[in-house]
């Protein structure tokens, strides 16, 4: 959802209710309890809000209650159904048994009515029951040992509107421009990737009985895939999703959270959101030097706001809200809008969100940035009322009041020039400007219709505040100026001089605003764009501004955040930064002009320079070695595999993207772009026992996306159900001497297979309803032993959804080492790690809160796993040095 700002280190509804903090001395210490009563906020929305009486009521009733707890199932509609149906068939029956002191039975987690296929789920049942009874711990166990590996995300239910109202379909490119912490830019992820893994199955089928390969029977899903839906990679997404971040550490952070997904369709970028660059294509066309840039089918806008929506989950706001918080939110929430519009293709959508109530946040913003992208000509305010039937919500207003930072209320812009040149000495009330009002009668855009946006209020369905817009690109425009005057006299000029010129404009629009909007640092430096002032003087020296009166540069105001607000907390010294280039006097303007030139070149960058994307020849000898080794079908790709170093040579880690990732890392390498994270790791440096091993072990997260293109020399069957359990439990189980006999029918099959790493595929009968999904897993064979080569969390997690089993993992060589008393030996320098207690372990405690999944969540490379070589004490050849690689 919308993120609120923050006022230099004292964050604005920070944690959100937990009722405690721990103190320095380690203890825990209770904080005072908040008075949930502001008189001038309910000044504010009472007249605002017209409700009825009785309605009225029940909204502020329902902001004082706390939120249910909520969370959606991830991933492929076929695994997030699986992960459900363990929900409804093994949770819910032993919840619903539970009698509460009262003699009444207790409500058991519901899904939310409107969200498609039952995905998403909510639970008011207190935490003090919660805490109580046993089905809800083992209920509790389940969501953090799911969350930990991403098939489930603890998410607000408001914040899973937008996506849903983004009519995004495979193939598109879509733009998440303020997208930490990632819950939305997931649901974003999940729709690129929908369908993807039947349409695959359904290739590779075909390309099986072309080369004579085994691919079990085919499932009804394959039956139904529908290769037009994405039809030119074989059946893999070729979307992509841009997820941005102006903040360097919560950009980190978004990737953390989205690689649990496994996408190469993925890039996460770092920059501010008002000014994302456009991103350089290859040209369609060599032989032409005009430029092509990336516009987007889809962009999400869930703007930074003042975030009062959200008081059932930051009972702090009660204390510190003030009219003035969203007044300086304004100006940048116009700004990212009408940079997003640029960014659209046209016919494309744009959603526009908030967790606020304020239509100074709202309606006016998307108002305003209509008004700048030329009228309702060129953008239109999508009706969709149709979508989501069951959602309840109420329609955008078209009449609204200001309240400025000293409670007077105001209904129009000339009510506020009069006041200033009347009563109060020419100072406009701080931070009003006039994009803020509704449009007056007779005006241009007075028939704007903002009844078309969407309004979530807290007691219509037991959620959150949350406002929704979504808009239509209809024609390519130039933003208007935000420094321009909206008066009605020069709206007629304009609208006389775009029919002239638009023929002009639209030959022109494109390259131009690319090339303003271009982040190439080296034609930055020392340029600087003249700000235009259409104000008179005399209009200058008569409106002056209450802000920058009371405020001096660069300091924040005293009743509120800063104008720049964001969705994470900042430095001090990064937000006065970000002030003294956005704040500009508004006497002399309606919305301030952004940095640009120099100024924008000179922001400050709040993390370490990022290691480059680098792509691997097709010929170069590691691929072929890979391709070699594991029987890789020619069919599959070899011009997408990247390494992030700056030699550009396999080191550490080999990274796998789609062709139009690929297009964009490096059409605009050393074009000042601010890349963080791109693609997936397909392979992983490893220790191999000889030179004829292969040292490229396949990493987990691609494990899917190449299993299917796997020579059948590297590939391992399972069907046996309790074989599994045995390989997720025991870690480097011998499989020397007749050992092999103990893994059923796969027995012989790691018998025979060579050293190194190969392809296990669980390929189940179906009989069993817990164990029917087809999987594929990395499995390492050594001389001695095999190991699934997972992350604990991971095993633990497959170990409570296939057998509800809780078994701590068993290091079955570590435990002989320490037995015959070598546990402290190094073997050749690699690394030997004490068995560690799983995450569901850890975690379960702590579930009860809910947050043991982010935090216990470790990021499981198995750079810290001992290779199975060094379990058996054999001897590996040393993998070659090379530069390391982040």
């Amino acid at each position: 959802m919308g993120k609120k700002g923050f006022r230099g280190k004292n964050r604005r509804g920070g944690g959100g209710g937990r009722g405690g903090a721990q103190s320095g001395g380690g203890g825990w210490r209770e904080y005072p309890v908040i008075a949930k009563e502001n008189e001038k906020l309910q000044e504010f929305y009472d007249t605002l809000l017209q409700l009825p009486d009785d309605e009225r009521q029940q909204y502020w009733d329902a902001l004082k209650r706390e939120l249910p707890n909520s969370f959606r199932f991830c991933g492929s509609k076929g695994h997030a159904l699986a992960v459900k149906r363990l929900l409804q068939t093994r949770y819910i029956p032993e919840i619903v048994k539970i009698e509460n002191q009262d003699g009444k039975p207790v409500e058991p987690p519901m899904p939310v009515p409107w969200y498609p296929d039952e995905l998403a789920w909510w639970m008011t049942t207190p935490k003090n029951v919660v805490r109580k009874f046993p089905p809800f711990a083992a209920f509790q166990k389940f969501l953090v040992s799911e969350t930990s590996v991403g098939n489930i995300s603890r998410q607000e239910v408001v914040s899973m509107i937008p996506p849903l109202l983004m009519d995004l379909r495979p193939g598109m490119t879509v733009l998440d421009m303020c997208a930490a912490p990632g819950s939305k830019s997931a649901q974003l992820i999940e729709m690129i990737h929908r369908g993807e893994e039947a349409r695959v199955r359904k290739v590779l089928r075909s390309f099986a009985q072309q080369d004579g390969l085994q691919l079990g029977s085919e499932t009804q899903d394959e039956v139904e895939a529908d290769l037009d839906a994405d039809p030119s990679d074989s059946g893999r997404a070729t979307g992509l999703l841009i997820a941005n971040d102006s903040d360097y550490k919560r950009g980190h952070m978004l990737v953390h959270q989205l690689k649990r997904l496994s996408s190469p369709n993925l890039i996460v970028t770092n920059h501010d959101a008002t000014q994302f660059p456009s991103l350089k294509l290859p040209s369609a066309d060599p032989a032409s030097n005009k430029p092509l840039y990336l516009k987007f089918d889809r962009i999400l806008a869930d703007v930074p706001c003042s975030g009062d929506g959200t008081f059932r989950k930051n009972a702090n706001l009660w204390r510190d809200w003030q009219p003035g918080n969203g007044l300086g939110l304004h100006i940048t929430q116009v700004r990212i809008l009408v940079r997003a519009l640029q960014l659209l293709k046209v016919g494309g959508r744009v959603v526009y969100s908030t967790c606020s109530m304020n239509p100074v946040e709202n309606e006016s913003v998307v108002a305003a940035a209509i008004q700048r992208c030329g009228g309702s000509a060129n953008v239109d305010i999508v009706d969709c009322r149709d979508q989501l039937p069951n959602l309840q919500r109420k329609p955008g207003m078209k009449k609204w009041k200001i309240m400025d930072k000293s409670g007077r209320m105001w209904d129009t812009w000339e009510q506020v020039e009069a006041f200033a040149k009347a009563e109060n000495e020419g100072v406009i009330p701080g931070r009003v400007v006039q994009t803020m009002f509704p449009r007056t009668e007779g005006s241009d855009d007075s028939d704007m219709p903002l009844d078309r946006c969407m309004r979530v209020y807290p007691h219509m369905q037991d959620t959150g505040g949350f406002f929704i817009a979504v808009l239509e690109k209809k024609s390519d425009f130039r933003a208007k100026n935000e420094n321009e005057p909206k008066r009605a006299s020069n709206d007629a000029a304009d609208s006389a001089a775009g029919e002239t010129s638009k023929t002009t404009e639209a030959e022109t629009t494109e390259t131009t605003q690319e090339e303003m909007t271009d982040v190439k640092l080296e034609e930055t430096k020392g340029d600087k764009l003249e700000e235009t002032r259409e104000v008179k003087l005399e209009e200058t020296k008569e409106v002056k501004s209450e802000e920058t009166t009371e405020v001096k540069s660069g300091e924040t105001a005293p009743d509120g955040p800063p104008s720049n607000g964001v969705k994470r907390p900042l430095d001090e010294a990064d937000e006065a930064e970000k002030q003294a280039s956005k704040k500009v006097k508004t006497e002399d303007t309606d919305v301030p002009a952004p940095p640009s030139g120099a100024g924008a070149s000179k922001a400050k960058r709040n993390g370490p320079p990022e290691e480059p994307f680098k792509y691997l020849d097709p010929s170069h000898p590691v691929i072929q070695n890979i391709k070699e080794f594991y029987g890789l079908s020619p069919r599959f790709p070899d011009n997408r595999y990247m390494v992030r170093n700056e030699m550009g040579e396999p080191a550490k880690a080999i990274y796998y993207t789609t062709a139009l990732t690929r297009d964009i890392l490096t059409e605009n390498e050393g074009r000042g772009v601010r890349f963080v994270h791109g693609g997936v790791r397909m392979f992983m440096k490893q220790d191999a026992p000889s030179a004829e091993v292969c040292r490229w072990r396949i990493q987990a997260e691609g494990m899917p996306i190449l299993q299917g293109y796997v020579g059948e020399r590297r590939v391992v069957r399972l069907r046996n159900k309790e074989t599994l359990r045995r390989l997720l439990i025991e870690m480097f189980p011998r499989i020397s001497g007749d050992s092999w006999r103990r893994f059923d029918e796969m027995g012989e099959q790691v018998r025979d297979v060579g050293m190194g790493c190969c392809v296990l595929r669980i390929e189940p009968d179906g009989d069993d309803a817990d164990f029917a999904e087809r999987l594929a897993l990395p499995l390492w064979k050594s001389i001695h032993s095999l190991n699934l080569m997972l992350p604990k969390e991971d095993r633990a997690a497959m170990l409570l959804r296939i057998f509800n089993d809780t078994t701590p993992l068993i290091n079955v060589a570590l435990h002989k080492q320490k037995t015959a008393g070598g546990a402290d030996q190094k073997q050749d320098g690699i690394k030997q790690d004490e068995p560690e207690e799983t995450t569901g372990d850890k975690a379960e405690g702590a579930a009860a809160d809910g947050e043991a999944a982010a935090k216990e969540y470790v990021d499981a490379e198995l750079e810290d796993l001992p290779t199975p070589e060094a379990m058996d004490g054999t001897e590996p050849e040393k993998a070659a040095s090379a530069p390391g690689e982040a």
